[in-house]
């Protein structure tokens, strides 16, 4: 328990700090934001911050910490560490910078963003790498909740009919401006994530057996002694499974969308730094609840080999009651929902900034949302969520990676000190390792040995850092030259 709650207390202390920094770093000011500037009633339309706070964390979380914490939670409570420093230290700067930059350039999408600060070559590799990553996102949060349906439904009622309700829900609010239909729903579910995560935590605290079995940090060592099959090593499995609970690329595809929506510069901090620190909470819980309810790693794996979703459902049922049961099918269900949605919406908000397409039309917007959903519901036909999670995973922290470089180069750019640079430049370098770490030895990817993963990963790592810095130094030297000719 003391763990859990010193974790807890450096999540809260690292908001109000360090987001008060990156805040500070960024220059916020009182320019007017393209909601304000530009409204169309579609995509940029104002919407006030406790609404856009809601909308922002039931974008970004979805199943990613309640799934990924609970994956995650497979080695033991050293996860913690991943989800606070993760979250205070690249998941925060990470989601603040990203829709910040966005702010500041109209509302533009990731994928431009990265263009513009990383070059035209990564400007297509982003299009390209964001627009798969969010109809993944879509398929994988279809399938889960179509599933869960047929099961509280009868016979006649199967995956495959749930699958069709829900890719025509997704079709209606990829299609429609953002306030009639996910900025009514959002804020209720938002309400309701929040509620099951903290009854699941109040749980914990006050009932003294649940209190006794929380594990600490100090209690497990090694990987054998926590029941974890040895041949998935804690790097960089770990930090690419906890995914959207720690830091998570997704989030950058999502920021733009309320990044739209923003009346003031102001907003961004709460909005942005505060969601995610929000969602680094939520993932602490239930990677908690996981080894706490289970009592061990051995059995929290068992458990998750039946499938997450029965996890927690019978966490919750168990834990809080038939309330919690009810919470927890509503979570499990809802939750990947209003991710799925917005992933693709999203991939059509990707797609008009790529080919310039103006989406105040209602004949261009049906013009992309139903290819869009097509090519979703066409893979929804292959791979088990299981598969399809880890290629997300994977791809989800990539994504991230080229995020926190972008971001880097804009603080450059517009003439920060390294210092400044640094609180992007060195969650980029770490991010950098644990992708190229996790591809080269991940059973889906090359599944290659650590012996050759490990120092690869550095390596790559170690040469992007360096370009940076050389790229860095040439340009401050030419700022310098230009300035004495002046």
């Amino acid at each position: 328990m003391i763990t859990f709650l010193i974790s807890l207390v450096v999540l809260l202390v690292g908001f109000a700090l360090y987001s008060k920094l990156i805040e500070k770093v960024f220059c916020v000011d009182d320019r007017q934001t393209p909601a304000v500037a530009h409204p169309d009633g579609v995509d940029y339309t104002p919407m006030k911050t406790w609404r856009l706070f809601l909308i922002q964390l039931l974008n970004i979380a979805g199943l990613g910490p309640i799934f990924g914490a609970l994956a995650g939670a497979c080695w033991g409570p050293r996860v913690y560490l991943w989800i606070v420093f993760g979250t205070i230290l690249g998941g925060g700067v990470h989601d603040f910078m990203s829709g910040m930059m966005s702010e500041r350039h109209n509302g533009a999408s990731i994928s431009e963003i990265v263009g513009i600060y990383l070059g035209k070559f990564m400007l297509q590799v982003m299009r390209v790498f964001s627009v798969i990553l969010l109809i993944l996102v879509g398929v994988n949060f279809s399938k889960n909740p179509a599933s869960l349906l047929a099961i509280l439904t009868p016979e006649t009622l199967d995956a495959n009919f749930w699958l069709a309700v829900v890719l025509i829900y997704y079709f209606i609010a990829t299609f429609l401006p953002i306030d009639k239909v996910i900025g009514k729903l959002y804020p209720i579910f938002g309400a309701c994530l929040i509620i099951m995560a903290v009854g699941i935590a109040g749980v914990m605290l006050v009932d003294p057996n649940y209190r006794a079995q929380m594990p600490e940090l100090w209690q497990h060592i090694g990987v054998d002694d926590m029941g974890h099959p040895t041949n998935t090593p804690i790097w960089a499995q770990m930090f690419v499974s906890v995914a959207c609970g720690a830091i998570s690329g997704f989030h950058a595809t999502q920021s733009p969308m309320v990044a739209r929506c923003m009346t003031s510069e102001k907003e961004g901090r709460t909005i942005f730094y505060g969601a995610m620190v929000t969602e680094g909470i939520i993932a602490l819980i239930w990677a908690a609840a996981g080894v706490t309810f289970y009592g061990t790693v051995g059995s929290l794996n068992e458990a998750l080999a039946s499938g997450q979703s029965v996890a927690v459902e019978e966490i919750c049922s168990t834990m809080m009651g038939p309330v919690g049961g009810v919470l927890a099918l509503l979570g499990v269900i809802a939750c990947p929902i209003t991710s799925g949605d917005t992933a693709f919406r999203s991939a059509r908000l990707t797609i008009a900034d790529w080919f310039h397409i103006d989406q105040g039309s209602t004949k261009n917007r049906l013009m992309l949302s139903i290819p869009v959903l097509g090519v979703g519901a066409l893979i929804t036909q292959w791979g088990d969520f299981a598969t399809l999670w880890k290629y997300f995973s994977w791809s989800n922290q990539t994504l991230a990676m080229m995020v926190l470089w972008a971001g880097a180069v804009y603080l450059h750019r517009n003439g920060f000190p390294p210092v400044a640079c640094f609180m992007c430049a060195l969650p980029a370098t770490f991010m950098s390792a644990v992708s190229v770490t996790y591809f080269i030895q991940a059973p889906e990817c090359l599944n290659m040995s650590t012996s050759i993963a490990y120092p690869v990963g550095i390596v790559v790592a170690v040469v992007f850092f360096a370009i940076f810095m050389w790229r860095e130094w040439v340009s401050r030297k030419n700022d310098v030259r230009t300035s004495a000719a002046a």
